[in-house]
């Protein structure tokens, strides 16, 4: 008796795994709903790594998006800077004709006494 115990348990081998007599054996069956959790886990971390890599590149585009723009910023910042000095004014005015002088007396502050 205890020899066909030790029979129906040594059916496994490489001629039932070959012939596909292993997929009816009652210990693989029963550890199908196994595989298949399994297999989406698996499913659910290829999709989860191809996210974050997209979601990775996408950041880089957008860095170097913001790199090229701050550089730009930057540059317009400096030419408004010098566009924008008293002496440039005076001569783009001059240039246009506009017939503006440079006013020789100094600002005044305006007091305004309240009655």
């Amino acid at each position: 008796m205890e020899e066909k115990v030790k029979n129906n348990r040594k059916r496994g081998g490489m001629k039932s795994f070959i012939g596909g007599t292993v997929l009816t054996d009652e210990r693989v069956t029963r550890q199908i709903p196994f595989l298949f959790f399994l297999a989406a886990l698996g499913i659910m971390l290829i999709t989860n790594r191809n996210w974050s890599e997209r979601t990775i590149r996408q950041i880089e585009v957008l860095q170097d998006t913001l790199d090229e723009l701050r550089s730009e910023s930057i540059t317009l910042s400096a030419k408004l800077m010098d566009a924008s000095r008293p002496s440039e004014v005076f001569k783009k005015v001059e240039n246009a004709g506009i017939g503006l002088k440079e006013p020789v007396t100094p600002p005044q502050k305006l007091i305004v006494k309240e009655e």
